[in-house]
């Protein structure tokens, strides 16, 4: 899988929050926003899979 870049453009606080967050766990503020990008994304595919089951099976 290759890279692609995505440029975004945000205001000084919430860059100091993302700094904030990223270093608390040693990372960079890339790999915080890339991290927390595909958390998310995780969570939305396992709730639709969930609700896809209990369609599927019916709902308990």
């Amino acid at each position: 899988m290759g890279s692609t870049v995505l440029s975004l453009r945000m205001d000084g606080e919430l860059l100091d929050r993302l700094k904030q967050h990223a270093a608390k766990r040693g990372m960079s503020v890339q790999d915080y926003v890339v991290r927390t990008l595909i958390r998310d994304d995780f969570d939305e595919r396992f709730a639709t899979s969930v609700e896809e089951t209990e369609k599927f099976y019916g709902a308990a």
